[in-house]
């Protein structure tokens, strides 16, 4: 599964954006039918985002199936994409140190896989 990139990442909402982040992921919601063609640019065949707060300290983690080599959402001129980076730069904390966790084991059925290509 070299072409097939699978990624859980956890990123630090700064404090006091949190209602932001929110309104981030109510804007992502609202607007999922758009946000959805976009997805094939960046070669993103499944993108989930969970929202955990640890001691009053809120995480939003992406888990993602991306294709690879794949075009970063930062290229993008969508509106959708700028609004979703604005939000981003807004509310992810750029000083909390990167986590991305390790993949052990990716499980899935051979006729999903063979639909990624």
């Amino acid at each position: 599964m070299s072409n097939l990139h699978v990624e859980l990442e956890r990123f630090q909402v700064i404090a006091g954006k949190e209602e932001k982040a929110r309104e981030w992921m109510e804007f992502l919601t609202t607007h999922l039918e758009e946000l959805k063609k976009t997805l094939p640019a960046e070669k993103m065949y499944v993108e989930f985002i969970f929202e955990e707060t640890i001691e009053g300290v809120m995480y939003l983690y992406w888990v993602s199936y991306q294709g690879m080599p794949s075009e970063g959402v930062v290229f993008s001129n969508n509106f959708i994409d700028k609004k979703h980076l604005e939000y981003w730069n807004e509310c992810i904390d750029p000083f909390y140190p990167e986590s991305i966790l390790k993949t052990n084991v990716v499980m899935m059925q051979h006729t999903i896989r063979k639909k990624m290509k």
